[in-house]
């Protein structure tokens, strides 16, 4: 894979990499930080969870730090930190109880309505906020890259990445998000390019079973005055608890899904009744505060108590759009996701009655 030289960064690796080797802690720092935020994207992409990626982050930078003296410049330095990273990240993965099996991750305050589908495992995946996304939008993949950085951070695409076995995974997200060749990514794994080759095809055909078919629409363009117009019409009815509103709203083969409970619904009929009878039951009504995560418009949600002008927090609401029409509606319902987004754990405002 090309190195390509991250912008604003006036030391080059030949300058910096002399005292990094010698023990220059300063030096090794500014040596790694151009690359710091697309490693723990890339251990988002793996992991499927934020504060996972942030610790593996740190894992890769201290073995980089203690093994920095015996990089031997055969690969770039980029690829180098790439193989330290997903090899951290496969021990991961393969370490016995890396979440703790919270049981209130699937406690429900009313009866849930029967799936239209039940994952066998849970889906462990976070939200990852936009503003960070930001710091790695200029970085160029390799020529065999077939995903494109929207594409490759949407929840969709991360949902389906965390159905594959973990090799898989760190081998599809190498070769195709990261765009590093055959050879180079049976390196970073010591194994061979026919391994990673017979990997890389048993996922593709996975992932092709678990994302939307090409015809489908595209979203809108981020920012622009055709999303802004889906994504207010959609705040107006949820905080108005207009079902059949937001009904209208999904296409016909949409999905509403809540990391990690394993239960999924399809199409319209099953969102709405979901809707109806759960989330916006009886006099249940929400305060939705706009943000944007993995690409795609988002929102913090606020329960309003009609007893209090205290509005508490109630999860994340992330917004899937095809065409002008929503695909997806992905709730999750950990608050400790919220401060990421700059987003409070409560808010204040007028007691319901009033509003």
């Amino acid at each position: 894979m090309r190195e390509v030289p991250p912008t604003g960064v006036p030391d080059t690796v030949a300058e910096l990499l002399e005292p990094a080797r010698a023990g220059d802690g300063e030096a090794f720092r500014r040596l790694i930080e151009p690359y710091r935020r697309e490693i723990q994207v890339h251990c988002y992409r793996i992991l499927g969870s934020v504060q996972d990626a942030e610790d593996l982050l740190q894992e890769t930078l201290l073995a980089a730090w203690r093994g920095i003296g015996d990089f031997e410049e055969r690969a770039s330095l980029r690829t180098w930190l790439y193989r330290i990273a997903t090899n951290r990240c496969l021990n991961a993965l393969r370490a016995a109880g890396r979440r703790p099996r919270d049981a209130a991750a699937y406690r429900t305050e009313v009866p849930m309505p029967e799936p239209s589908r039940r994952r066998e495992e849970p889906s462990w995946l976070e939200p990852y906020p936009d503003v960070l996304l930001g710091e790695i939008a200029d970085r160029v993949p390799g020529p065999e890259a077939r995903y494109e950085l929207r594409e490759s951070v949407s929840l969709a695409f991360l949902a389906a990445l965390q159905q594959l076995p973990p090799r898989q995974r760190a081998v599809l997200v190498l070769r195709d998000v990261l765009g590093f060749r055959t050879a180079e990514v049976a390196g970073m794994l010591d194994t061979s390019g026919n391994a990673v080759t017979m990997a890389l095809k048993r996922a593709r055909a996975s992932l092709a079973r678990e994302l939307p078919g090409s015809g489908r629409e595209s979203a809108p363009l981020p920012h622009s005055p055709r999303e802004r117009r889906i994504v207010d019409e959609f705040s107006r009815a949820l905080e108005a608890g207009d079902v059949a509103a937001i009904v209208a709203m999904l296409t016909d083969d949409a999905w509403l899904t809540m990391p990690p409970m394993p239960l999924e619904y399809q199409g319209p009929e099953a969102i709405g009744h979901f809707l109806s009878t759960v989330a916006v039951r009886g006099c249940r009504r929400y305060v939705l505060v706009p943000t944007r995560a993995n690409g795609q418009p988002a929102f913090g949600c606020y329960l309003r108590d009609p007893r209090t002008p205290i509005l508490h927090a109630y999860g994340l609401l992330v917004l899937t759009l095809a065409g002008d029409r929503i695909s997806a509606l992905t709730r999750f319902h950990d608050n400790s996701c919220l401060p990421r987004f700059g987003l409070p754990r409560s808010l204040r405002g007028l007691p319901s009655s009033e509003r």
